[in-house]
């Protein structure tokens, strides 16, 4: 075991790890995480827990005989900035259930109409993102915008759902909402923002619909977009804005203005998509 830094006050943390270190499942869990003792001690009893979660999912029969807290799930770590942050990770029976609850939908590529032609440039993008998929190719997400009702949404709720069906983890959050859930509720927005992060898969749908404000733009979606950036997560944007119209609107918080910061962002989305214009009948009247 590696020399440990701690003053007195920590002989009872210290006394807990090496106690924990008897387990040899939590010796391993260390190792995969490549952390020292150092900071492996600080979080000896949420890592006990994880340790716990995992041994309860290896010979579970599924969701109803789920030991652990969160039901489907288990609360695992991951190391960012030298700090390990605890995320709710779902097992394989919860992804067969997210799976089945995005098909209920009925959205797939095949129900997209092309009744009006102004969709081919889409749909073909789509299904060349598709072959670089299969193809292990390097793959960029899609900023589509256009008029209301056009069908951006419903078409990349399509490719998403053809996306979950090969077992890559999806999701599609309307940007607005999620702006508001994650200022009224702080005790999972550590969590929350994680999963935006690690995601496979991310829409952000409506972007341009918020009303703008420093932390919405600077800490949330700037830091979740350079981590995908940095990453090579693949992202996705609707929006009834293009993407001049977007930095325009993004400068304008409140009463000031920050066509830098606005910028920025910009910068990010444009490095991470594709930019595609989609205009059509609106469905929605």
């Amino acid at each position: 075991m590696a020399k440990v830094n701690f003053d007195s006050n920590s002989k009872e943390l210290f006394s807990s790890y090496q106690e924990a270190l008897k387990n040899n499942e939590f010796k391993k869990l260390i190792k995969r995480l490549k952390i020292n003792d150092d900071l492996a001690m600080k979080y000896t009893s949420k890592l006990e827990n994880t340790v716990g979660e995992l041994n309860n999912c290896k010979d579970c029969k599924g969701l109803v005989f789920c030991k652990n807290k969160v039901e489907g799930h288990v609360d695992y770590p991951i190391l960012r900035n030298g700090k390990l942050v605890f995320n709710l990770i779902p097992c394989k029976y919860q992804q067969e259930v997210s799976l089945k609850d995005r098909s209920k939908e009925n959205i797939c590529i095949k129900d997209i109409t092309l009744d009006d032609k102004r969709r081919l440039p889409v749909i073909k993008w789509i299904k060349e993102f598709l072959t670089k998929l299969e193809n292990n190719e390097k793959l960029k997400g899609l900023y589509l915008h256009g008029n209301f009702g056009c069908g951006k949404t419903f078409i990349l709720k399509a490719l998403f759902n053809e996306l979950a069906k090969r077992r890559s983890t999806c999701e599609v959050v309307y940007f607005p909402e999620l702006l508001r859930d994650l200022k009224s509720d702080f005790d999972d927005f550590g969590s929350k923002m994680e999963y935006l992060m690690e995601v496979d898969f991310l829409l952000l749908d409506d972007i341009g619909a918020e009303k703008v404000t420093e932390w919405g733009r600077d800490e949330i979606l700037g830091t979740i977009l350079q981590y995908r950036m940095n990453n090579k997560k693949v992202t996705f944007f609707t929006s009834n804005l293009d993407i001049n119209e977007l930095e325009i609107h993004l400068a304008n918080s409140g009463s000031s203005v920050d066509g830098v910061k606005a910028r920025r962002i910009i910068e990010r989305i444009k490095c991470l998509t594709d930019d595609m214009e989609l205009i059509g009948e609106n469905k929605r009247v």
